[in-house]
């Protein structure tokens, strides 16, 4: 992973955990222990989609250029559509409170998508490439005379 998607990651996913973290003990302190439970699976499931989400975004747009677009539209859908199903899935389960998941999973998406719209907005990514000079292998152009 090139070091500019590896820091796009970590400007990504850290201030998601941490919010994580925050929702898990205020779930604690408000719901309980399954309160805390619901908020850290929901943490972790945010993660995971939106992290596998992003990697496999990236890898797109650096082989297939023209189609980064219409990916980022389709992946976008498709994580929130899952987030749904999990949710609906859930909505009924005794292991932890459905509630205090629900919420923290819709927070920690609106943090990871904030903060994935902050790392792009702040990262230095090149619009065209850079021609490459002469002494990096490139053959140098021929001069052409000019004409009278």
């Amino acid at each position: 992973m090139p070091s500019t998607d590896a820091r796009t990651l970590l400007h990504t996913a850290v201030p998601t955990a941490a919010v994580g973290a925050i929702a898990t003990a205020i779930s604690a302190g408000v719901a309980g222990g399954k309160g805390a439970l619901g908020s850290a699976v929901a943490t972790l499931v945010v993660l995971l989609f939106m992290g596998v989400g992003l990697v496999v975004l990236q890898r797109t747009a650096k082989q297939y250029p023209h189609l980064f677009q219409a990916m980022g539209l389709l992946l976008y859908t498709t994580q929130l559509l899952l987030l749904f199903v999990f949710l609906m899935v859930f909505k009924n389960t005794t292991l932890f409170d459905p509630q205090v998941f629900a919420l923290t999973l819709v927070v920690a998406t609106l943090v990871w998508v904030a903060a994935q719209a902050r790392a792009y907005m702040k990262a230095k990514i090149l619009y065209v490439e850079p021609e490459e000079t002469a002494g990096s292998g490139a053959r140098e152009p021929q001069k052409s005379e000019p004409a009278t």
